[in-house]
């Protein structure tokens, strides 16, 4: 898998494999993320032992675990029998400094409940009196979260520290595509999201053909991706693809996710709180309204590939299982536009959030996110700063049409619906530019306005 800037996890491994310290560290994340060729990476040129974790039972793989150690240091495989013996025998092999990883440990604690209990005692018993550099990762967050991270957890208090590591951003995932031009990286970032194994699957320059060939064909791995995490993560994995389903096609209110599901509205937080906690959906406000006392809220797919597999993948499997693809192409090439739309505004969003690190903007802001009334009014994009009392108002359009002064009249009225105390200054992204009065107007009224250049430009800009 290619490896793309996770420098900051990097640093902070490096940082704390220099303490020469016993070091427990906890690094989860959604499957494909990239936690495992980040563990590769950190390992280079030091001495490591590596166990990836299975459903066998936990007296099994000590012994596997074992083997692997003795392998490790050339040495003939110890008689041990159980948790307590083998943490000896680590300890003693970690006088020295050495990288100890378990992959996949949430198949380990599945096999045996007292799992995390057993490394307590190891960790306070053995291993933290040496050099170790004990790393326990998993792709189950759930599992990671209860079983190692949370208070009531028996190894709670003895990490030393975690890193959950979050899907590429697009400045990041647009390195899989360094030929492509700032257009289609921006529709792969729409279809894939951040996740490095989906980015490496798209090899063709036609996004439509990469569709084709690596979502919609029952041999690609894609193809059941998304039912394999819900499975892996769920017991009743049905009425959160219902949920899912609901919200990639315009159910973003409780009721409407309601309505659209067939779910009474009083059984959907739960399936929704259990959702917000996996990472796979947002609970959003108003950027005025960031409070969870706010009831003006709406719910959201936070990853793109996922939005995009429920959206055109998942409604279309009766298509796709007797082979009319075209008719899923011809579905999904008369949506596209819109659908990638959405996702633009999330790559405009992060293009201001790194303009603001880089002091590039008329005034800084802490808060951004969105705007709406539950009238239906809605700004697609709100950065805000509470002490000068200053917002700023942002329009993202994906068409083939050029900006006219419309939008613009249209943002400016929407925006006398916000707070009157707020200082209000605006400005406007679009994929194909602005016509001549509409630059003309903009320059005159100082309203800032950026096309796809602009957006790749200051990414290539380094700060």
């Amino acid at each position: 898998m290619k490896f793309v800037n996770r420098q900051e996890e990097l640093k902070s491994l490096e940082d704390r494999y220099r303490t020469n310290k016993a070091e427990f560290v906890v690094i989860y994340g959604r499957r494909r993320v990239g936690k495992t060729e980040l563990i590769a990476q950190f390992c280079k040129d030091k001495k490591s032992i590596y166990y990836i974790a299975n459903k066998t039972n936990d007296f099994v793989q000590m012994q596997k675990i074992i083997d692997r150690i003795a392998g490790n240091f050339n040495e003939r495989i110890p008689l041990i029998k159980d948790w307590d013996e083998f943490f000896k025998y680590l300890a003693e092999k970690s006088e020295n400094r050495l990288i100890f990883v378990i992959d996949e440990f949430p198949y380990l604690m599945m096999s045996n409940k007292a799992i995390p209990s057993i490394f307590q005692a190891g960790w306070d018993e053995y291993l933290g009196k040496t050099k170790i550099f004990l790393i326990l990762c998993g792709s189950s967050i759930s599992m990671m979260e209860k079983g190692v991270l949370s208070y009531k957890s028996p190894v709670y208090g003895r990490r030393t520290s975690q890193l959950k590591i979050e899907p590429l951003t697009f400045e990041r995932a647009r390195e899989f595509f360094p030929k492509a031009g700032i257009e289609k990286q921006i529709v792969n970032y729409a279809v894939l999201g951040g996740i490095p194994m989906y980015l490496e699957c798209f090899d063709k320059s036609n996004a439509i053909e990469n569709i084709r060939e690596h979502l919609l064909k029952k041999s690609s791995p894609l193809y059941e991706e998304p039912l394999f995490l819900m499975r892996e993560e769920l017991r009743e994995p049905f009425s959160y693809f219902l949920i899912l389903e609901a919200l990639a096609n315009g159910g973003i209110r409780m009721n409407e996710i309601s309505i659209k599901t067939n779910m009474e509205v009083y059984k959907l937080p739960k399936y929704l709180n259990v959702l917000q906690n996996l990472g796979y959906i947002k609970k959003i406000y108003p950027v005025t309204e960031m409070t969870k006392k706010s009831k003006n809220t709406l719910y959201c797919i936070a990853d793109n590939f996922l939005k995009f597999w429920f959206k055109f993948i998942y409604p279309n499997f009766d298509y796709l299982e007797i082979k009319q693809e075209e008719k899923v192409i011809e579905i999904i090439e008369r949506d596209i536009d819109s659908y990638v739309g959405r996702a633009y505004e999330k790559v405009c969003m992060e293009f201001l959030i790194d303009a603001n690190r880089k002091n590039l903007l008329p005034f800084g802001f802490s808060k951004i996110g969105s705007w709406w009334t539950r009238k239906g009014d809605e700004i697609d994009i709100a950065a805000l700063n509470e002490e000068t009392k200053e917002i700023l108002l942002c329009e993202c359009k994906w068409t083939k049409q050029q900006i006219d002064l419309n939008i613009i009249h249209d943002l400016i009225k929407k925006s006398k619906l916000i707070d009157a105390n707020l200082t209000k200054k605006f400005a406007l992204f679009s994929k194909s530019g602005f016509t001549e009065k509409a630059i003309k107007f903009m320059d005159e009224n100082e309203i800032r306005h950026y096309d796809l250049k602009d957006i790749e430009n200051l990414l290539n800009l380094q700060v």
